[in-house]
C-alpha cells in the first residue's frame, strides 16, 4: 500500500461517521422536496358533468342549385327579335319569353310543307294505282277493252257456225280468233296495270321521298318552336345573357328558369366520412349572408362515386330545401351540417376533460380538492363533447387543465379550482 493510499484510507476512517451524517441529511431533503412538490396546489380549471344533448355530426360546405331548372337555347344562328323579360322577373307557366328572327324558318317550314303534301300525294297514288284522274282513265279503258273482248268473242263464235254451214272460210274463222286474242290482251294489260302500276322499287322510292319531306317539316316546326320561348313552369329567370337585337349562333344559352321555391344542395363530403352517409338524415344549412338562419332538410342521394375537388377527394351527397321565401340563389356556397346521430339526456363532459392512455380512456375527477383518476367508459363524441357511459355520475366535477405549464396534473394531487 502506498502513502498515498494510506492517507486517504486513514482520512475515510476518521470522518466515516461525518460523511454518513451527510448522506441522511442529503436524502432527508430529497424527500422534503419531493413532497413538497407533491403536495404543491394545482389550480385548475373545471368542468361538471351534466346531462344535455350530444350530436355527432359531418361538417362540409356545398353549393346551391335549383332543383327545377329550364334552359332554353338558340336552334340557329339569328338574331333576338323581341325580349320580353328581365333577370329576376317571377314568370307564369305559358307565359312568352323572348322570340328570335324566325322569318327564314318560317319560309323553311312552308317548303317543307309543300313538299310533304306532295310527297304523301305520290304515296296515295301509289297505293291506289295511279292519281284520281289516272284511276278513272284506265278504268275508262278496262271497260272499253272488256267491251271490244266480248265482241271479238261474239263475232268468232259466228264466224264458226257459218263455217260449219259452209258460209265462212277457215281464214275468216282464224282471223276472228286473232282478233279475239289481241282483245283479250289489251284487257289482260290493263287489268294488270290497275292491280300493279308500281314497281316495289317505285313504291320504296315516293315513300323515301315522303320520308325526307316529313322529317324536313318537322325539323322546321322544332326550330319554329324553339325560336318562341315560352315559360315551362311558374318560376324565376335568374340567367339572361342575350339582349333584344343581339346575334346568337346555334347552342348560344338564351336564358335559364328555375322554380326556386325548392332548391337543391349539392354537399361535398370528405372520402373518410362517405361511409357514414344514409338516407334520410337530417341536415342543417346555413349561409353566411344571412347569420342565424338555418335551412332544414334530408340527406336525399348518396355518393355514386369519390371524385377531386380541389385538394379533397369528396363524394357529392344532395339535399333539397323549401325555399319559399326566395331567400337561397343559386350558385350560393353554403354550409352543411349532417346529422349522424343524436342522443338526448345524457351524461356529458366537455372533450378537453378526457385523457387516453394505452389501458382507456380516464379523467381526474376532484374529490375533496384532489385529483383523483377515474377510468370512464365513452359511448359517443363530437368536437366539443364527449358522451360518458359509466365511471361518473350527474353533478361531479372533473378537471379540464391546468392553468400552469410548471404543474402539470397528477393523480392524487391537491388543487385549487380557477374561476
Amino acid at each position: 500500500m502506498t502513502l498515498t493510499d494510506k492517507g486517504k484510507s486513514g482520512f475515510f476512517s476518521r470522518h466515516r461517521w461525518l460523511a454518513i451524517s451527510l448522506g441522511a441529511v442529503l436524502a432527508v431533503i430529497l424527500l422534503a422536496s419531493f413532497n413538497s412538490m407533491r403536495d404543491e396546489v394545482i389550480p385548475v380549471r373545471t368542468a361538471t358533468v351534466e346531462r344535455s344533448s350530444i350530436r355527432s355530426v359531418i361538417s362540409t360546405n356545398g353549393k346551391i342549385e335549383p332543383a327545377r331548372n329550364f334552359e332554353a337555347h338558340a336552334p340557329i344562328n339569328t338574331t333576338v327579335r323581341h325580349l320580353f323579360v328581365k333577370e329576376g322577373d317571377r314568370v307564369r307557366k305559358g307565359q312568352l319569353l323572348l322570340q328570335l328572327d324566325d322569318a327564314d324558318v318560317r319560309s323553311q317550314a312552308a317548303r317543307a310543307q309543300a313538299q310533304l303534301k306532295g310527297a304523301q300525294a305520290e304515296v296515295q297514288a301509289v297505293q291506289h294505282g295511279g292519281s284520281q284522274e289516272e284511276v278513272l282513265t284506265l278504268q275508262t279503258q278496262i271497260v272499253k277493252a272488256r267491251t271490244d273482248r266480248d265482241a271479238a268473242q261474239r263475232s268468232l263464235e259466228a264466224f264458226r257456225r257459218l263455217q260449219q254451214k259452209g258460209a265462212a272460210s277457215v281464214g275468216e274463222v282464224k282471223e276472228a280468233e286473232s282478233v279475239l286474242q289481241r282483245a283479250q290482251a289489251d284487257l289482260d294489260l290493263l287489268e294488270h296495270k290497275q292491280k300493279e302500276r308500281y314497281s316495289r322499287p317505285d313504291v320504296e322510292h315516293v315513300e323515301a321521298q315522303k320520308s325526307e319531306a316529313q322529317a324536313a317539316f318537322s325539323a322546321a316546326e322544332d326550330i319554329l318552336r324553339k325560336s318562341n320561348i315560352v315559360a315551362p313552369f311558374d318560376g324565376v329567370v335568374y340567367v339572361l345573357p342575350v339582349k333584344q337585337g343581339g346575334y346568337v349562333q346555334a347552342g348560344d344559352l338564351l336564358l335559364q328558369v328555375a322554380d326556386l321555391s325548392k332548391v337543391l344542395v349539392r354537399a361535398y363530403v370528405d372520402e373518410p366520412d362517405v361511409g357514414r352517409l344514409t338516407r334520410g338524415q337530417k341536415t342543417e344549412v346555413t349561409w353566411d349572408a344571412t347569420p342565424g338562419r338555418i335551412w332544414d332538410g334530408l340527406v336525399g342521394t348518396l355518393p355514386s362515386t369519390v371524385k377531386l375537388r380541389g385538394t379533397r377527394n369528396v363524394g357529392e351527397t344532395t339535399v333539397v330545401l323549401d325555399n319559399h321565401d326566395f331567400m337561397l340563389l343559386p350558385s350560393t356556397n353554403v354550409s352543411v351540417t349532417i346529422i349522424i346521430a343524436q342522443h338526448d339526456s345524457v351524461l356529458t363532459i366537455p372533450r378537453e376533460a378526457l385523457h387516453q392512455d394505452d389501458s382507456k380512456p380516464y379523467v381526474y375527477q376532484i374529490v375533496d380538492e384532489r385529483l383523483h383518476r377515474r377510468d370512464v367508459g365513452v359511448a359517443s363524441s363530437n368536437l366539443t363533447k364527449v358522451e360518458v357511459s359509466d365511471g361518473l355520475t350527474d353533478k361531479d366535477l372533473v378537471a379540464l387543465s391546468s392553468t400552469s405549464s410548471m404543474k402539470p396534473l397528477r393523480d392524487g394531487s391537491p388543487v385549487k379550482v380557477e374561476k
